[in-house]
């Protein structure tokens, strides 16, 4: 296709690393802004008078806002471009942590949060036509996963300037600020350096039907509900298993969740170098991501059942769940590259707002059911169900990649035009 080809010249030296510099770091400042919410839970509950439900509340709330958005903004990327809306909404994400500095009440507090989330959902539709436009497809592997990595940094910034810099030298309001002032200087820096390229020209609805023309697609939405329910249930549960079953200290299982993280980040990049190999050995774009993403998801899978059939002693625990981070947090890269392998140029954004949308409702609906197995019978149990989702994912990936054949092509791609 004429685009792509454009943009794997483009994707050559100085250009492509310019395009991965400024999506990740626009990735960071946009990362930082949504994760704020998060990491201020505890200053919001004592600030607002909340209990923690309420807390929860406002958790779904901007995550609700990030689903609900992701199909309408994907659309817009693709009839529009993504540097437009990058630039929209990383405005709109400074604006709305700021916003949150000066909401008069908890009602404004969940407008503001629904309007964060529908600010982030540009993220990923942007970011990864970004990576396919201006990078050539036999580095877009590694390049998806330093993108990626924009996410679990921005996370780690924004606990630091909510949790930990920013009550020091005056309130957790600090931190909402400083990270609205980021965002606002990352915007100018990508606005003036990042290449603009038309979309479409018209705003259209998803086609749907003929994302699931391939079959491999759908199955690979299946296959992210569960990756996701393990994913960030992982996140949310890890410092709180350390401490409750594993019985570490608290100093010890922050390292342990740090060090989670960051064995994520460079799983993600990892990973993505490895399915650029297979693609420079001519093996498909899809189907060397896909590959890539069952080995991962076997490992993880294994890691998950170690933890669901027995509670390690503190150091092994740790390095079980060092390679639960790289693997259950460190897939995203890849399937998102598998994402982009499946499907044209054109069908980018919505492709990409299908597969984390299939993420997001992993993530809506798998933390409270790990929840209540813990309260009602044990970590262990909790686990298992981790374990069973990513045993699923395994024979989805499976099938993702037995569906991926070397003469396979893109879902809209014109004939002849081989993926």
């Amino acid at each position: 296709m004429g685009s792509n080809q454009a943009g794997g010249r483009s994707g050559q030296g100085a250009g492509a690393r310019r395009v991965v510099s400024l999506v990740t770091g626009w990735q960071l400042a946009a990362s930082t802004c949504y994760y704020a919410l998060f990491a201020a839970a505890p200053f919001l509950r004592e600030a607002f008078g909340l209990s923690r439900l309420l807390v929860g509340v406002v958790v779904t709330t901007l995550t609700l806002g990030y689903t609900l958005g992701l199909f309408p903004v994907g659309a817009v990327v693709d009839g529009f471009g993504e540097k437009r809306v990058l630039v929209g909404s990383l405005l709109a994400l400074g604006a709305g942590v700021v916003a949150v500095t000066v909401a008069p009440g908890y009602a404004a507090l969940l407008v503001v949060a629904f309007g964060i989330g529908v600010a982030y959902a540009a993220a990923m539709p942007g970011t990864n036509r970004a990576v396919v436009r201006g990078v050539s497809r036999a580095r877009q592997g590694v390049a998806m996963g330093v993108k990626q990595v924009g996410v679990t940094a921005g996370s780690g910034l924004s606990a630091l300037l909510v949790v930990t810099a920013a009550p020091i030298v005056a309130t957790w309001r600090a931190g909402f600020l400083a990270a609205g002032a980021f965002a606002g200087l990352v915007v100018a820096v990508f606005a003036v350096g990042f290449p603009a390229a038309p979309g479409s020209g018209s705003l259209v609805l998803p086609d749907l039907r003929g994302l699931s023309a391939n079959r491999a697609y759908p199955a690979l939405l299946v296959a992210g509900f569960f990756l996701g329910a393990a994913l960030f249930t992982t996140t949310g549960y890890a410092t709180l298993y350390l401490t409750e079953s594993v019985r570490t200290g608290t100093a010890l299982a922050g390292i342990g969740f740090a060090a989670m993280q960051f064995l994520g980040s460079a799983g993600r990049v990892a990973g993505g170098g490895l399915a650029d190999r297979l693609t420079a050995r001519g093996i498909p774009q899809a189907r060397g991501a896909a590959t890539t993403l069952l080995g991962m998801a076997v490992l993880g899978t294994a890691c998950l059942g170690v933890l669901a059939t027995t509670t390690p002693p503190p150091l092994l625990a740790l390095a079980v769940l060092g390679v639960v981070g790289v693997t259950v947090l460190g897939f995203t890269g890849l399937y998102y590259t598998c994402v982009a392998g499946l499907v044209d140029e054109g069908n980018l954004g919505a492709a990409t707002a299908g597969g984390q949308t299939a993420l997001n409702a992993g993530a809506l609906l798998a933390p409270p059911a790990f929840g209540w197995l813990v309260d009602f019978r044990s970590y262990r149990a909790g686990w298992l169900l981790l374990a069973a989702c990513m045993a699923v994912s395994v024979v989805l990936l499976a099938g993702v990649r037995r569906w991926t054949s070397p003469a396979g092509r893109r879902v809209g791609a014109s004939a002849g035009e081989a993926a």
